[in-house]
């Protein structure tokens, strides 16, 4: 038996954050909502999917953001998207270098920790 992959990431919201979590995660990182299974619902959240990238959001009745523990997306055009992030509202960090990416880290609008990588050209691409 082995782990073959990660099928997704789920993050804990507020309830009630639906729409603020539409704002962020499908209107500015451009990752589609899809509908939750009927069953689940009723229990509030939202999930985003595109392609193999798949982040559900779920209600916590007793919730605290994740500020450390964080799931990290590549991108592309970062530079474009941290000038949109900042256009609304959101405040981005940057952090030490990481070799092979530029990088940054966001907020969502609950306050969870969200890094955002663009892997650089090789040297032998420039």
């Amino acid at each position: 038996m082995t782990v073959t992959r990660l099928d997704h990431v789920q993050l804990a919201m507020p309830a009630g954050g639906e729409r603020e979590a539409r704002a962020f995660y499908e209107d500015v990182l451009g990752i589609n909502e899809v509908a939750k299974p009927l069953h689940l619902a009723s229990r509030g959240g939202c999930w985003f999917e595109q392609g193999a990238l798949k982040v559900h959001l779920g209600v916590d009745a007793d919730f605290k953001p994740a500020r450390k523990a964080h799931p990290a997306f590549i991108v592309s055009g970062l530079e474009a998207l941290v000038a949109n992030l900042k256009a609304r509202g959101y405040g981005v960090a940057e952090d030490q270098p990481l070799d092979g990416y530029d990088r940054i880290y966001v907020d969502d609008p609950f306050g969870n920790r969200i890094e955002l990588m663009e892997p650089l050209p090789a040297a032998s691409d420039a």
